[in-house]
């Protein structure tokens, strides 16, 4: 097998990217909600950048087509999500990403790996609103981008893996507009080890986790606001092995003090620019 996931902290062995292509090159800031320190001659450069880290960590990476169109396309781990018996299409609810995940069923027919699902319909689903707690469990987020007919065909589609799934609903925070992924409020950095945004954390996901007995972690607020809530968007490449965006010191002590390895890159232009940190730029194919 060399596909299949079922977990945030697994050893990451292989993944999808797409580099920063001609879409978001001619990306108006202001349709796709990007921010001030969007900056399109440096993106490139810190994509290669993070790249280079998870070669350097023997992460096998896989490339989609450059040139998709869609701007936010090189955010892979929204559109489609990778089960244990292989990838499952979703339908992103951001309207600029529409189709998206046809890009995603392209990729797959060319790498041999079966999906095994899609959203359809009224369904909109995004990866970002997903969270694997373990083996059997996923946590959704119901959202802007993810709605109830979306989590419901998930839910139908994951039942035959023997996965739970546990929907809960997000803070509106800055509206419909700005990008509020479940992702955006929890990182697992350990097995049993999340940093989380506990002011806009839902509360029946704090319990759960609390009784699955995960430790959690409180990003600093001011910290989160400063970074349209990245700081807190780490991307564990093995169990207490993470990567995450440079900048802020006291989450990323924080992790250390926890015994968390943290190596970071530069993504004030990329990242924080447009609404994902490293986590989004990944779409995990197989850990194990």
């Amino acid at each position: 097998m060399n596909y299949g996931v079922a977990s945030m902290t697994a050893p990451l062995r292989r993944v999808a990217l797409r580099k920063p292509g001609e879409a978001m090159q001619q990306a108006d800031a202001a349709t796709w909600h990007y921010g001030p320190s969007f900056d399109k001659s440096m993106i490139e450069a810190e994509h290669a950048a993070f790249t280079d880290l998870l070669k350097a960590k023997g992460v096998e990476v896989l490339w989609m087509n450059a040139d998709s169109g869609i701007a936010d396309a090189v955010f892979t781990y929204d559109a489609s999500l990778m089960t244990p018996g292989g990838a499952i299409l979703m339908k992103p609810g951001k309207p600029l990403r529409a189709g998206e995940q046809e890009l995603h069923r392209d990729f797959y027919v060319q790498q041999g790996i079966p999906i095994v699902g899609e959203i359809s319909g009224d369904g909109h689903a995004e990866a970002g609103d997903t969270l694997w707690l373990d083996e059997k469990t996923l946590a959704v987020g119901r959202g802007f981008r993810t709605n109830q007919a979306g989590i419901d065909q998930l839910t139908a589609q994951l039942a035959a893996f023997s996965i739970d799934v546990h929907a809960f609903d997000l803070p509106v925070y800055y509206g419909a507009a700005a990008c509020l992924h479940l992702m955006s409020l929890a990182s697992l950095v350990d097995r049993k080890v999340a940093a989380i945004c506990k002011p806009l954390f839902p509360v029946g996901l704090y319990q759960l986790m609390q009784a699955m007995g995960f430790s959690l972690i409180e990003i600093p607020y001011d910290e989160y606001e400063n970074s349209a809530t990245l700081s807190g968007n780490v991307l564990a490449i093995a169990p207490a092995e993470c990567i995450m965006i440079d900048g802020f010191a006291q989450t990323r002590k924080l992790l250390q003090e926890a015994g968390i390895n943290v190596q970071v890159f530069t993504g004030d232009a990329l990242c924080i620019g447009c609404e994902g940190g490293p986590t989004c730029m990944t779409r995990p194919i197989y850990r194990g």
